[in-house]
C-alpha cells in the first residue's frame, strides 16, 4: 500500500486556521465530500466519536484522526496543513499543524490498520514533516506525500 492509493490530489488542503477540533473535522468533512462524495455530517460525527475515545494527536505537530464509515468501500485520506497550529490534546501537548485523516469502511479490518501504520510511519520522519511544513501549495504537498519511496506498508 502507498499513500497514492488512499489519497486523491483534491483531498489535500491548506487551511489558515481552525478554531477547534470540531471545526477542523468540519473542514475535513467538506474536503471528503468534495473528493470522495462522503456525507459531511456522517464524517464529522464519526471523527468526533473516535476522538472521544482519546486524542489522535500523535506528537511533533501531527494528528491522525480516523474513523469508520458506512457507505464507502475503501480506505480514503484527507490531508490538511494548518497555517496556524491547533491545540489537539496531543500526547506531547504540542499544537498540531499537520493532519492526515483516514476514513475507512466499517468492515475494513486490516486495510484500515495498514493505512494507519503507513501514514504514521511516514509522518514520524521529522525531515519529511519539515518538507511538508515548508510548502504551502496543495499540489506540491500531494506530490511530496505520494512520492516518498522509502515508506511502504506491510
Amino acid at each position: 500500500m502507498q499513500i497514492s492509493t488512499i489519497l486523491r490530489q483534491e483531498a489535500v488542503r491548506v487551511i489558515g486556521a481552525a478554531s477547534s477540533k470540531k471545526r477542523l473535522f468540519q473542514e475535513i468533512a467538506e474536503v471528503a465530500q468534495s473528493a470522495y462524495k462522503l456525507k459531511p455530517q456522517t464524517t464529522v460525527e464519526a471523527l468526533l466519536d473516535r476522538e472521544s475515545l482519546g486524542p489522535t494527536g500523535v506528537g511533533h505537530g501531527v494528528a491522525l484522526p480516523h474513523a469508520r464509515l458506512s457507505g464507502i468501500d475503501q480506505v480514503v485520506g484527507v490531508f490538511v496543513s494548518l497555517e496556524k497550529p491547533l491545540d489537539f490534546g496531543a500526547v506531547d501537548r504540542q499544537p498540531v499543524d499537520i493532519v492526515f485523516a483516514l476514513l475507512a469502511p466499517v468492515d475494513a479490518g486490516v486495510e484500515h490498520l495498514k493505512a494507519l501504520a503507513l501514514v504514521s510511519r511516514t509522518l514520524r520522519e521529522q525531515s519529511f514533516c519539515t518538507k511538508l511544513r515548508a510548502n504551502p501549495d496543495p499540489a506540491t504537498l500531494y506530490t511530496i506525500l505520494t512520492e516518498n519511496p522509502t515508506v511502504q506498508a506491510a
